[in-house]
């Protein structure tokens, strides 16, 4: 595992708002954690709408862009009567262009450290799924994400973190732990070994190796939390990744499942990967995919 580096408080969180129910609880909660003062900062509010492609000369309407850009200020205004509710006074912008180009470019501008999206509720086809705003958000952002159901709240006293051994969760392990020492949490480590029935049936001293290597790496990573002060429990586990993640997220009551993402270009980058997408999709808790170290 890389070097572990010292976790900042967030000084900067940037809340995608689209006037959604889950986006709306996104905002409520954001600013309720940052008001607890032990791990987060500073709250901004982008609301993106896609730019208006007609021809405004042949219409002959000078305010047509006015109008166009009404319904996102009316969102917008949402946002913001949410956060004097909350006794939150927060900078917000209003954009227009490519929806998640928007949403990482206000991020990246103004250097936070953490982008939030509430996720929609979602029925059972659509959750294998995951909405293609968010997924290019992770896709492409290089700043970690946290997604939310639109009925959970922010905490990091206990975060479940999924490791698979590779580099990237290499990087979530370390966030995990430096979040925990900010903000006084323990972390759950859970290695998940997912193989056929068929490959099992066929090579079952390879599994027996994997599930070695797996005990191995979760116990590196307690070692690595211990060091640190971190209390740490580690658990191996044998089935369908995705389906182990939430289960043992729900059984015990973690407030946050921390993943890595793994490195992709094209298509590929905006699917992430069923387990991510599955995982995102079904979660009680919000989900922080990790994108840089």
């Amino acid at each position: 595992m890389g070097k572990l580096l010292p976790m900042r408080k967030f000084r900067d969180i940037l809340v995608a708002f689209d006037g959604s129910d889950s986006s709306k609880n996104a905002l409520r909660q954001t600013i309720r954690f940052t008001k607890k003062g032990k791990c987060g900062g500073d709250v901004m509010v982008v609301t993106a709408i896609p730019s208006y492609e007609g021809e405004i000369e042949l219409i002959g309407m000078r305010n047509i862009k006015r109008a166009f850009r009404e319904p996102g200020e009316k969102i917008l205004s949402e946002a913001m009567q949410i956060a004097r509710d909350e006794g939150a006074f927060l900078p917000s912008s209003l954009e227009e262009g490519n929806i998640h180009e928007v949403i990482i470019d206000v991020a990246t501008s103004h250097d936070v450290d953490l982008i939030v999206m509430g996720r929609r509720g979602l029925g059972n086809i659509e959750r294998a799924f995951m909405g293609s705003i968010t997924a290019r958000v992770i896709g492409y952002s290089p700043i970690d994400v946290l997604v939310m159901p639109h009925d959970s709240s922010i905490s990091f006293d206990t975060i479940l973190l999924a490791v698979d051994g590779s580099r990237y969760s290499d990087i979530a392990a370390n966030r995990a732990i430096s979040m925990a020492q900010l903000c006084g949490g323990e972390i759950i480590i859970l290695s998940v070994v997912d193989v056929s029935d068929e490959f099992f049936a066929q090579a079952p001293d390879a599994v027996e190796k994997m599930i070695e290597g797996a005990r191995s790496y979760v116990d590196s990573v307690k070692e690595k939390a211990a060091s640190a002060g971190i209390k740490a429990k580690t658990y191996v586990r044998e089935g369908e990744t995705h389906k182990k993640i939430l289960s043992m997220a729900d059984e015990l009551n973690a407030d946050t499942i921390c993943m890595g993402s793994h490195g992709r270009t094209g298509l590929r980058r905006l699917l992430m990967g069923s387990t991510t997408e599955k995982v995102i999709g079904s979660a009680k808790c919000p989900v922080l995919v990790v994108k840089s170290n």
